[in-house]
């Protein structure tokens, strides 16, 4: 893999170019969690139209996470062996035909097997994601960064509820999952035509160039095994952090139209402007969790202060949700989730940064996977038991009570293991 020269020059203006790679990053995950939300919307409908239990739907939901489990962990190596180009690529068609391909479903079992091969194929977007913002982003940048693409993915959250509906009534569900797939083919032609390495690509400036590479330089052609990646204590440490909480993102993203519609009785055509105002609100967490640590490292703040001072900042205001299914007004449940879910998402932007904090670029892609590999199977024990739990008493106050106290939980884990947060060093 090739790696920044920097350039020498005087002090002229930086280019932009990293932040046209960066709307791409954005735009991906919006589709991504389009197309992943969607079942999430149409479960209460096709509950009643297919007849799956409670449970039936927690396999169905558990299929999606095993098989993104799997896939974070091949798409994290190959992603890091082909390079973010050819990778995300392959990622974006793969996932695109499996979320169309929803639309010849006829049965539960037919779901499994639709939910499976979305999840392989939709595992490549943060791998891949993530190590594209360590290419194109200094140190200083990254977070903020991670938090506006990662912030499609409230965008695409916020987008699926007013579209799916509107296509569903009016065509049907099978048209709504053929719709939201096609975009990926279009985003796909894009990728290919306007992304390259910085150093090869003719758009990017010297000054951009230097701006990118102003970090100390990298071994180049550096290849990292899972083995010696779990070795450090560092990479435990991004495997709790995205153990503990990813499951909470899970949660609302499959759950929360079943909460709203059993507590509140929001049904299909009622339920965009709930997840219209919680997901806006989750998109200014995304980008001030990365905002702050940002802001706070360009005012000399060591990176150990300034992530853990944002997860912090993000763990408490997470606390409050755990009064959501107690609540009698719809809308102060609205605003706990909200508040919630865009810590959440503030949390998850330096959670990324960690990895190209803690690891070499060139290793990024494998830490990612590893750890959305936990994240997942995690995901998998709490869809399964939130199924049990709510066939068994169809109340959902102790899943909010894990979704509130996670955060804290696994920030102090992430202390204990990397209480500087000092990059691995690996054997190279």
């Amino acid at each position: 893999m090739s790696h920044c020269t920097t350039p020498t020059s005087g002090k002229p203006k930086i280019g932009d170019v990293r932040w046209t790679i960066c709307a791409l990053l954005f735009f991906a995950t919006t589709i991504n969690y389009m197309d992943r939300q969607i079942l999430g919307l149409l479960a209460p409908d096709l509950q009643r139209e297919i007849g799956w239990s409670e449970t039936q739907y927690a396999h169905i939901v558990t299929a999606f996470q095993a098989a993104y489990a799997i896939g974070l962990l091949g798409f994290g190596r190959l992603i890091d062996s082909l390079g973010t180009k050819r990778g995300y690529a392959i990622s974006v068609l793969f996932w695109s035909l499996a979320a169309a391909g929803h639309a010849l479903v006829r049965s539960v079992s037919g779901f499994g097997v639709a939910r499976f091969a979305l999840g392989l194929g939709e595992a490549g977007n943060f791998p891949a994601a993530v190590k594209t913002v360590a290419e194109w982003f200094p140190k200083s940048e990254r977070a903020l960064a991670n938090g506006i693409f990662n912030a499609g993915a409230n965008i695409g959250a916020i987008v699926a509820p007013l579209f799916v509906p509107w296509i569903t009534h009016h065509w049907g569900w099978r048209a709504a999952f053929v719709v939201l797939g096609g975009l990926g083919f279009v985003w796909f032609m894009a990728w290919v035509r306007l992304y390259d390495m910085p150093e090869k690509s003719k758009r990017v400036s010297p000054a951009e160039l230097a701006h990118i590479c102003s970090d100390p330089k990298e071994m180049p052609g550096l290849q990292v095994g899972w083995g010696q990646l779990l070795r450090h204590p560092q990479m435990w440490a991004f495997l709790v952090g995205y153990a503990f909480t990813s499951p909470v993102w899970w949660f609302y993203l499959y759950w929360l139209p079943k909460f709203l519609n059993q507590r509140f009785a929001v049904d299909l055509l009622s339920m965009g402007l709930p997840l219209v105002v919680i997901y806006t609100v989750t998109s200014f967490g995304s980008v001030g969790g990365g905002w702050l640590s940002s802001v706070l490292l360009r005012r000399g703040w060591s990176v150990n202060f300034s992530r853990k001072t944002a997860m912090l900042t993000c763990a408490l205001c997470v606390l409050p949700v755990m009064i959501a299914p107690q609540v009698s007004s719809l809308w102060t449940a609205i605003g706990l989730i909200a508040v919630a879910a865009a810590a959440h998402q503030g949390w998850a932007a330096n959670l990324f940064a960690l990895a190209s904090d803690l690891f070499p670029k060139q290793a990024v892609a494998s830490v990612v996977g590893l750890g959305g590999m936990a994240g997942a199977l995690a995901a998998m024990a709490f869809s399964e038991s939130a199924g049990y739990i709510l066939e068994k008493s169809g109340s959902y106050w102790s899943l909010f009570a894990i979704s509130g106290l996670a955060y804290l939980a696994a920030l102090g884990i992430i202390h204990a293991l990397s209480p500087r947060l000092t990059p691995a060093r690996l054997n190279l």
